[in-house]
This record gives structure tokens, C-alpha cells and sequence, in this order.
């Protein structure tokens, strides 16, 4: 009976341990906006369009193919700077 217990106490402790994680990693509502533009104060979709535009960027001012997630502030707003001159 006791190690009954003990593998109840275990399955119940692994389960509350675990709670606040499950919580936190379930999915959340995407913001619809998209991707939001400090200097314009506008939001863009971010899609297989704007994708396309932002490595026309990059090749138009010969820089290194990255996502644009892991550009530098300043040029994410160089970029909406581009963009907003090359409109669709």
C-alpha cells in the first residue's frame, strides 16, 4: 500500500511541477496587427509578400540574407524607411 502511495504522491507532484509550464507554452492569440513600425507608427502584415520585399532590401544595399527578426533595430527602421519609399 505504501508504494501505491508513493507512485500516486510522485504522479501528483510531476503534475503540479509541471502546470505552470503547460499554462505559459499553450498557444496565445497572435497579434493580427503584424509587425509594428516605431517611425510610422503603423503596424505591416508580415507575410510571404513583405518577405519578398524585405530581401529585395537586402540585395539592393548588398547585405548579408538574414531574417529580418534578427536585424538590428536601426535596420528594421531603415528598412521601413525603404519600404515605405517602395510601396507595393
Amino acid at each position: 500500500m505504501t508504494k501505491l502511495h508513493r507512485y500516486l504522491a510522485s504522479i501528483f507532484l510531476t503534475g503540479a511541477l509541471a502546470a505552470p509550464t503547460v499554462i505559459f507554452a499553450a498557444a496565445t492569440p497572435q497579434d493580427d496587427r503584424g509587425v509594428y513600425d516605431r517611425d510610422h507608427k503603423d503596424y505591416h502584415k508580415w507575410d510571404d509578400h513583405e518577405n519578398e520585399a524585405w530581401h529585395r532590401f537586402l540585395n539592393e544595399n548588398h547585405r548579408k540574407e538574414h531574417e529580418f527578426a534578427k536585424a538590428t533595430r536601426r535596420e528594421q527602421s531603415e528598412y521601413w524607411n525603404w519600404r515605405h519609399a517602395h510601396p507595393d
